[in-house]
């Protein structure tokens, strides 16, 4: 039997988490809570890397070294936000499927992610080339800009989904 999407969003809004964060009185706001925490946790730490990145902090500090030692604790916090940003879809699958934002949102955090990627798999391994330092401040940038438009979209979610 096929199921179509409309049916696997309402299925995602009737499972018990979702009904929870919809239906009593703080789970909604204990779990936006949550997202914000592992929001400021994951992109407030990642903006020194991105920093770094482009040249304006820590530039005694090699990139690698900076990664390295920030990593577990942007990385924490991307979990923190990815688990309760899916509990909050789950929530409100329907709603936020139909969402212009949230599409926006979820197509630049594709884009993040291939930012990332790119920098780690390509132009992280050419550390010495002239090109690559060029790179890396574009990836840091870009990293920036993408962040930055995940917030405003998310936030304007918060204004148009009912």
């Amino acid at each position: 039997m096929a199921t179509t999407l409309s049916d696997m969003l309402l299925w995602l809004e009737e499972l018990g988490l979702s009904v929870w964060i919809r239906e009593s009185a703080y789970g909604f706001s204990l779990m936006v809570a949550v997202h914000i925490l592992g929001l400021t946790l994951s992109v407030g730490i990642l903006l020194w890397v991105d920093l770094r990145l482009l040249g304006l902090a820590m530039r005694r500090v090699p990139t690698e070294d900076v990664y390295r030692s920030l990593a577990p604790w942007f990385l924490a916090g991307f979990a923190l936000m990815l688990a309760s940003g899916l509990s909050l879809f789950a929530a409100f699958a329907t709603a936020a499927y139909g969402n212009f934002y949230f599409r926006l949102k979820m197509a630049v955090l594709v884009l993040a992610g291939v930012n990332a990627l790119v920098y780690h798999f390509m132009t992280e391994r050419r550390a010495s080339a002239e090109s690559s330092l060029a790179a890396a401040r574009w990836a840091g940038g870009a990293s920036l800009v993408c962040w930055l438009a995940v917030i405003v979209a998310g936030r304007m979610m918060s204004y148009t989904m009912f």
